[in-house]
């Protein structure tokens, strides 16, 4: 195992979690995590919870956790994620913790700001609590497969998080930037969109030590092999295939680990931007610092900042991999 790597709890491992998908017309072990705070829970608060529905509103990490260690204890087929981004990774970063290996059927109620898994797998913006129980009451459930990526420190001082979008440097700054976008009133798409455009202007006409354009210390291995440079404009990973407005940093959608991993400062950066976000492979653009990747495993050292799922979390020496791949019940 990874230094720092999630460690199931050996008690909890082999414990029956979530129904084969032929079986879920009889799920009857359901319950919902949910944040009030939500953006989307505070202008449409949800009715009634469904009667034999369990409901938790954990507030921090700790509640969260016993509140799923409960769960597991009790056996559950179905977990309903009620929250935004944040709300999710946090889950899904305790799961290795509280069911082992083997975590209920999840289903996300998109009710945050972002919300960029839930865009991903296709849900509706406006798929509730009963929609989702009535979908996974169906013969033929929809179900989607996502491996989380796994963040662990190497020396172990935290536990490690799990999540579908990771940045360092240009990614951090704009994370820092859509709080206030969200505060004047952009959400979901437009707020990603407002958010990519304002980073982007900045970096376009900024100077070469201009704040979005200098770099933050950062030195990669890809598979164990060292990559060149020790500091970077922009380090972009995720699992997930689909972008809010259909953007592809990564390239065409497939399955894996995906990195973008760009030179600071940023050269021709008016020039290569719509050539990055539009998905094209252009062998120019490796001579201009923008490189496109799929490893299976990422080491990154320079203790700068980070952000996973739009929350920045102190930097460090650290292992990126893909988790176990979690099932995801859709609309």
């Amino acid at each position: 195992m990874l230094p720092g790597a999630c460690r199931p709890d050996p008690a909890r491992l082999g414990r029956p979690q979530g129904l084969d998908p032929i079986l879920a017309v009889e799920m009857s072990r359901i319950a919902v995590i949910r944040n009030p705070k939500s953006h989307g829970n505070r202008i449409n608060p949800p009715g009634p919870t469904p009667e034999g529905v369990r409901l938790a509103e954990p507030f921090g990490r700790d509640a969260l956790r016993t509140v799923l260690e409960d769960f597991a204890r009790e056996g559950l087929d179905l977990l309903v994620i009620d929250g935004g981004d944040g709300t999710v990774r946090d889950v899904i970063s305790l799961l290795p913790h509280t069911f082992g290996e083997d975590p209920p059927l999840l289903a996300v109620l998109p009710s945050g700001k972002t919300n960029v898994l839930a865009i991903d797998l296709g849900t509706r913006r406006d798929w509730r609590l009963e929609e989702a129980l009535n979908a996974a009451r169906q013969t033929e459930p929809r179900i989607k497969s996502r491996p989380p990526l796994r963040i662990s420190w190497v020396d172990g001082h935290r536990p490690c998080l799990q999540g579908f979008f990771f940045g360092v440097g240009a990614l951090v700054k704009a994370t820092n930037l859509s709080q206030e976008v969200h505060k004047v009133g952009f959400f979901h798409n437009l707020a990603v969109g407002v958010t990519i455009a304002t980073a982007t202007f900045g970096a376009l006409f900024g100077g070469a030590r201009d704040e979005w354009r200098e770099g933050v210390p950062a030195k990669l291995t890809f598979d164990g092999e060292a990559q060149p440079g020790d500091e970077r404009f922009a380090i972009v990973a995720t699992a997930l295939k689909r972008l809010p407005f259909g953007l592809k940093p990564f390239g065409e959608p497939r399955e894996g680990l995906k990195i973008l991993d760009v030179d600071a400062p940023p050269r021709k950066l008016w020039k290569a931007m719509p050539l990055v976000l539009s998905g094209k492979a252009e062998p120019k653009l490796e001579s201009m610092g923008y490189r496109r990747r799929d490893p299976l495993m990422v080491g990154l050292a320079g203790c700068a900042p980070f952000v996973l799922d739009g929350e920045v979390f102190e930097g460090g020496e650290l292992i990126i991999a893909l988790g176990p791949a979690l099932r995801f019940l859709v609309g």
